[in-house]
């Protein structure tokens, strides 16, 4: 797998009927290594040994509705109270990010409701803060400080 332009850890990695698996921490369980689960992966370690956001109020792979559509969120980081807080929607390093990417994560996000929206490919990030009274976001430079 390529390097990504986040902080690299120990991959537990592993072979299993010809398949190459990844552990996931969150999910106590080896999945199929893909490229965006190899973004995946790293993105959740920077959250939580980086930038101290709390494991359990990390969740993948989240379901949810958006005009009858079931859909899954990639990650969700929740706030104390256990309402979304942040939604981040991960692609394939080699997947440059673009409207229709942001599109995806804001319309995952328009059920959620979350404050923070990232769109990350491993190797460039995108963090926007949405304010839900004016309908309006914003781009900002880095990842924010958890609440």
């Amino acid at each position: 797998m390529v390097k990504l332009n986040l902080p690299s850890f120990d991959v537990a990695l592993k072979h299993e009927n010809g398949k190459l698996l990844i552990f996931d921490s969150l999910r106590k369980r080896h999945v199929i290594l893909t490229p965006e689960e190899w973004v995946r992966q790293h993105f959740i370690h920077y959250l939580i040994c980086h930038l101290k956001y709390p494991k359990a109020l990390i969740k993948v792979e989240g379901g949810l509705v958006f005009n009858t559509l079931h859909k899954r969120s990639d990650i969700v980081v929740f706030d104390r109270k256990g309402t979304p807080w942040m939604v981040i929607e991960c692609k394939a390093p080699d997947l440059k990010l673009s409207d229709r990417t942001v599109l995806q994560a804001s319309t995952y996000n328009h059920s959620l409701k979350a404050k923070y929206v990232v769109i990350t490919n491993g190797m460039k990030h995108i963090c926007c803060r949405i304010d839900w009274d004016s309908s309006h976001s914003v781009v900002i430079d880095d990842m924010p400080q958890y609440d």
